[in-house]
This record gives C-alpha cells, sequence and structure tokens, in this order.
C-alpha cells in the first residue's frame, strides 16, 4: 500500500476506479448517479465505499485529507460526435468537481474526458479550468494520452488534466511512458471469445482484424441501444470484420449463426462478427473477471464510458510517484 487516498467522481463501470487500485491508491469514496453502476461498483468490489449521487448537488461531499481527486467526465459536451456545446451542454460537469475539489483539497487532482476539448473551439473553457486551479493554489498541467501505447487495441486518444497542489510534486511529475511500441490487435485480443461457441470461420476472421479498432463509444443514456457510433466508425468497425450495427448477447455457433432479436439468425462469415458487451470490455482493458450489472445497453455504455483501466493504472502511477517525492 501506498497510503494515498482518492475521492474518485462520475466513476461509472469502474475502468479508472480499477486502474487507480492497481497504482496504490485506496478509494474513501466512489461517487455515481447510475444505478447500474453504482450495482458494478459493489458487485465487483465489496469494501468500496460506492455513494449514488449527483456531484451537481448542493450538499458538498468532504472527505478531509483525501490525497487525490479524480473525475471521468462526461464526454458529450465536447465530443465530435455531439453537438460540442461545451459549458452550455446539461452534461457538463467541470464546475461541479472544481467546487468539490475547492472543498476538500486534495494534493493532486485528474480530470479525464474527451480529447476533443484540446482543440482551438474550447480554448476559453480550458483557460477558465486553469485559472480556477492557479487559484485555488494547484499547478496543473493538459495532457493527451493514446490509449494504444498502453495495451488497448483501439485508436483512442484521451484528455487529461492533472494538476498539485504546490510545486514539489508538480516539478516531479511526467506523464506516462508508452509500454507498447507494437500495440495489440482485435483479431488478437478478440480471438478466444470470438470461438468460445467454436465458430469455425474465426481464424479467417481473425487476420482479417489484425488493427486496432476505432473508439469504442458509450453514446448518451438519451439515445437508442447500443450500437458501434457513427457512420464513419462503423465503415472502420466493418473494415475489421465486424457488423457495427448492435451488440449480441454471445458469440457465434461453430456455423458462424447466432440468433439475434426476435428470432432473426444472423452470419458472422457474410455481415461480420458482432461484438458481445464482453468483447467490448476486453477491447477496453477490462480483466475478464470483472463484471458489469444492468441490461445490455446499460453494461455496453459502462464499457464504452469508462477509462480504461491500463490507461488509468499508468496515470495513477504517475501522479504517486510524484507524490512520493514530498
Amino acid at each position: 500500500m501506498t497510503g494515498l487516498t482518492c475521492l474518485e467522481l462520475c466513476a461509472g463501470g469502474g475502468g479508472q476506479a480499477l486502474g487507480l487500485e492497481r497504482a496504490g491508491f485506496s478509494h474513501a469514496a466512489l461517487i455515481e448517479i447510475d444505478r447500474d453502476c453504482c450495482d458494478t461498483l459493489h458487485a465487483n468490489r465489496l469494501h468500496w465505499p460506492v455513494i449514488q449521487a449527483d456531484i451537481t448537488a448542493p450538499l458538498v461531499h468532504v472527505w478531509n485529507g483525501v490525497s487525490l481527486v479524480a473525475a471521468g467526465l462526461p464526454c458529450t459536451p465536447h465530443s465530435r460526435g455531439g453537438r460540442q456545446l461545451g459549458e452550455a451542454d446539461e452534461r457538463h460537469l467541470w464546475d461541479a468537481v472544481l467546487v468539490i475539489v475547492a472543498a476538500n483539497r486534495p494534493r493532486a487532482v485528474i480530470l479525464e474526458t474527451s480529447n476533443a476539448i484540446l482543440s482551438e473551439r474550447f480554448g476559453a473553457e480550458r483557460a477558465r479550468t486553469l485559472h480556477t486551479l492557479n487559484a485555488l493554489g494547484y499547478i496543473p498541467f493538459w495532457g493527451e494520452i493514446d490509449c494504444s501505447a498502453f495495451g488497448v487495441p483501439q485508436r483512442r486518444r484521451r484528455a487529461v488534466l492533472a494538476a498539485f497542489l504546490g510545486g514539489h510534486a508538480a516539478a516531479a511529475f511526467d506523464w506516462p511512458e508508452p509500454v507498447l511500441r507494437y500495440p495489440n490487435t482485435v483479431g488478437d485480443d478478440l480471438l478466444p471469445l470470438a470461438a468460445a461457441n467454436g465458430w469455425k470461420g474465426v481464424i479467417t476472421w481473425s487476420a482479417r482484424a489484425r488493427d486496432l479498432a476505432p473508439t469504442v463509444v458509450g453514446g448518451s443514456r438519451k439515445h437508442g441501444g447500443a450500437d458501434l457510433g457513427a457512420s464513419q466508425g462503423k465503415a472502420a468497425w466493418r473494415k475489421l470484420g465486424i457488423d457495427p450495427m448492435g451488440i449480441a448477447d454471445g458469440p457465434p455457433g461453430p456455423d458462424g449463426k447466432y440468433p439475434r432479436g426476435r428470432g432473426i439468425t444472423r452470419d458472422a462469415g457474410e455481415t461480420g462478427l458482432m461484438l458481445t458487451v464482453e468483447m467490448a470490455a476486453r477491447l477496453q482493458g477490462f480483466p475478464a473477471d470483472w463484471g458489469f450489472c444492468g441490461g445490455k445497453t446499460s453494461r455496453y455504455r459502462q464499457v464504452g464510458n469508462a477509462l480504461p483501466p491500463p490507461v488509468a493504472e499508468a496515470i495513477g502511477r504517475a501522479i504517486a510517484a510524484a507524490l512520493h517525492t514530498l
């Protein structure tokens, strides 16, 4: 144990929480508004103090002496797949997080979201965030993380704001170095799961899928069921031999077919392999024993909205190393 503690906001399905745990942080509390996400966190870690709450509520939770406040913030206000309303979006939670940071005064802060926030469009918003943190005594850094460099087989880039209270830890902080020169591929990572029911065409499919996946997207609770994103992303999935039009309940059978919906049969050899929630979780770097609660769409969104655990672990270790210089 490192003796470092974490207050996690917008904890979701636990990707960042699992990574920070691996990096040596113990959780003082995990706050999440969604019931299914809270059930997922409880099911995987009975000892975690999970609180179902809205972080925008007037009551500010205070955990004296917490080392780190971490938040995986909704992507939709900034994402290129949305309307990019920024601070005008009702799902914009940056100000609420900064209020909690001010109340708790942690030694470090990690705020993570879509890398679209780094575009010129949101320059003024980023500047206001830095100004607020500076006024609280923090030294902040914006960074962009390529998840594929940490064993996650996706073209997934995330924006991360790291901040430290005082200058010693800030001076010691370095962004984590990539651990893989040659990233894993979709075909390699999903082969065991795709073959689980004896699909005879799985080796041919795996050879076709020797590339990174496009970003696994969780989507918005306001829209439809689970699928693999907008038209450009769907085209990229099809190149990998993956059907992007939904999420399957299980892998295909020996003949490549499996039922979907009201008795409809699809052929993975013709339309492409359909991902399951478990396959999407593997592409996000979740371990095989990490389960998700709720219906299929809810479980898939928990996966797609997560910060991949290997990336969270790398960032957490970098934060911990800086804090241990004090």
